[in-house]
């Protein structure tokens, strides 16, 4: 198979994490006989600094022209503590979101037994945990119309019913594949944007007559990933509340350098680790880029490379359980980024 991806490496330690990827990706192509044409593009504070614009139209056109776009991280210190900055890096982001109509992401979030220690909760509340947010990602109260009147602001949410459609059949379909359950988490008891998505989460799932639907309200939700995590499969949400949750689920395995993510598109997809740019890391080889690499793994599952995918997943799972990783997961065998690179790589042309 040949395949197109665009490489946006971005800011901070974004470069570092996704060289990694890149060697399981070469690893991938020789063991399997495929093709990996990719070409790089700038993003966020780095293309700021080379063209004053954190989303070049060359890196938007490349993006265009690939089959994915695998990205590292954005952000930088100079704009994170300058609120009066009229370009930052965080606006590249939602620019690239926006012009690739990337309407759904998907969260993973997996717990690893040789980890077990580092979640802040219970070992027995946490072993086993595997479950997946699908959150919409273009409408909702951040894309709404905003405001400032006199001493009031708003905020309009809106929702119609074909953008709850097209991420609720991505989550039935992804249940399917699982172990068929999707919560749907709104807050239906206050919100009518909230209501209308029951009404055509309800509708959609009589297609999916062997898929189970229940419902939780945010609250009720937030409390139960922490109370009872292993219960949920595919939770299904709206912008707002899937981005606060989903961070909240990223605690549960202890390090967000093992959670990668996905986001869905009508144009392309694009894959990149939850984790943030950690200006702080950069330049000293100390990133875990499991994350980057497990996000590598979820564009092949896109290819529908399924194989090769999992490769990677148990060739992630295996080292951790021979006690290798970086700092922060408090292993045996303390590696640097660079390392974990290579001994992924090793086990997936070894095996």
């Amino acid at each position: 198979m040949e395949k197109n991806i665009a490489v946006l490496s971005g800011d901070g330690i974004g470069p570092e994490v996704i060289a990694q990827a890149l060697k399981v990706l070469s690893a991938i192509e020789a063991k399997f006989n495929h093709k990996f044409n990719t070409r790089f593009g700038s993003v966020g504070a780095v293309a700021i600094d080379l063209t004053g614009d954190p989303l070049p139209q060359e890196t938007l056109d490349i993006c265009m022209e690939s089959d994915a776009v695998l990205f590292g991280a954005i952000g930088h210190p100079k704009y994170d503590n300058d609120p009066s900055a009229p370009v930052r890096p965080e606006q590249g982001l939602l620019r690239l979101r926006k012009s690739l109509g990337l309407f759904a992401n998907v969260r993973p979030v997996t717990t690893y037994q040789t980890l077990l220690s580092l979640s802040p909760l219970k070992e027995e509340k946490i072993k086993g945990v595997d479950f997946v947010i699908y959150r919409e990602l273009t409408g909702g109260i951040y894309f709404g119309e905003k405001g400032r009147k006199d001493d009031m602001a708003y905020d309009h949410c809106v929702y119609s019913r074909e953008e709850i459609a097209r991420i609720t059949i991505l989550a039935f379909e992804a249940a399917r594949l699982r172990r068929k359950k999707v919560t749907l988490v709104d807050k239906a008891n206050v919100l009518e944007t909230s209501r209308l998505w029951r009404d055509e989460v309800k509708k959609i799932a009589v297609q999916y007559p062997d898929v189970e639907l229940d419902f939780l309200f945010v609250d009720n939700a937030a409390m139960q990933i922490i109370q009872f995590p292993s219960q949920f499969d595919v939770m299904l949400t709206e912008n707002m509340f899937g981005d606060i949750l989903s961070d909240e689920a990223s605690v549960i395995t202890g390090s967000m350098g093992l959670l990668p993510s996905a986001s869905v598109g009508s144009k392309t997809s694009l894959y990149e680790p939850i984790h943030g740019s950690y200006p702080q890391a950069t330049g000293l080889d100390i990133a875990n880029p499991m994350a980057t690499i497990l996000s590598a793994a979820m564009m092949l599952d896109s290819f529908g490379l399924h194989i090769e995918a999992d490769l990677i997943r148990e060739s992630v799972t295996q080292l951790l359980e021979s006690g290798y990783g970086t700092a922060e997961l408090q292993l045996a065998n303390n590696c640097k980024c660079s390392e974990i690179g290579d001994m992924i790589a090793a086990k997936i042309t070894a095996s």
